[in-house]
């Protein structure tokens, strides 16, 4: 945690394809594509780098002498590509803006992302390519942002940087942490507790059935004798009687 940070220092496609660049295995099949590339930057480009401005989403109806108007404002410009494509000649929606001075790239950088040109609202940051270590275009898995339903979004860049990881607190379970062993011994004494009683209520519950067995015969042999006094009365009765 303590090298964090929320735009990435070297391209990683696994990390870039993370929300908090702690990801261990891949889950889209770009990521295995930019895992598995091997990419060289292009020798023909010219200038330098770190001079040099990306413009992304941009109206593909916009030229070069737009770009100009808009991005003079900041600086002394020293040279604008616009690609397009080779077989077309459209515009494939990006450019690089090279600036003079270091004092101009950095107001553009910080003034001219998210500006409306021809009804677009355009994306600006610095020359990855060429700057940062291992990077990988979007056309291979590579790159950062992209769309939510695409599923293919990437972080660590201006667009979509990393969010911070959740970094729990080392926090004592009540249960299995210190004190634990007191409310563990109180718990077994109560459950030990109830166990005695249930216990001597049985042994009492044995105890007291013979006696009530008892009660009962002893009640059952006095009922009997009663009933064999009073026939012997009847007896008597009927005797007299006669």
């Amino acid at each position: 945690m303590a090298d964090w940070a929320p735009i990435a220092k070297e391209y990683d496609p696994l990390k870039a394809g993370s929300i908090d660049g702690t990801d261990e295995e891949p889950h889209d099949r770009a990521i295995w594509r930019a895992m598995l590339a091997r990419y060289v930057p292009n020798k023909g480009v010219t200038g330098d780098p770190h001079l040099t401005l990306f413009v992304a989403r941009l109206n593909l109806q916009t030229t070069e002498e737009k770009l100009k108007e808009v991005f003079s404002r900041y600086g002394d410009i020293r040279k604008i590509r616009l690609v397009r494509d080779l077989v077309t000649g459209f515009s494939k929606g990006y450019a690089f803006v090279e600036y003079k001075e270091e004092r101009a790239l950095l107001k553009a950088h910080r003034d001219a992302n998210r500006l409306v040109i021809d009804q677009h609202e355009i994306f600006v940051d610095f020359e990855l390519e060429r700057t940062l270590k291992g990077w990988i275009p979007r056309r291979l898995g590579g790159g950062f942002g992209g769309k939510k339903e695409s599923g293919q979004l990437r972080f660590g860049g201006r667009d979509r940087p990393f969010r911070k990881p959740i970094n729990l607190p080392n926090m004592k379970n009540d249960f299995y942490g210190e004190g634990s062993s007191e409310k563990r011994n109180w718990s077994r004494e109560g459950t030990r507790d109830w166990r005695t009683r249930d216990r001597d209520h049985e042994r009492s519950r044995d105890k007291r059935w013979p006696e009530r067995e008892r009660s009962w015969a002893w009640g059952d042999s006095e009922r009997e004798r009663d009933s064999k006094e009073e026939r012997s009365r009847g007896r008597e009765r009927k005797d007299r009687d006669r």
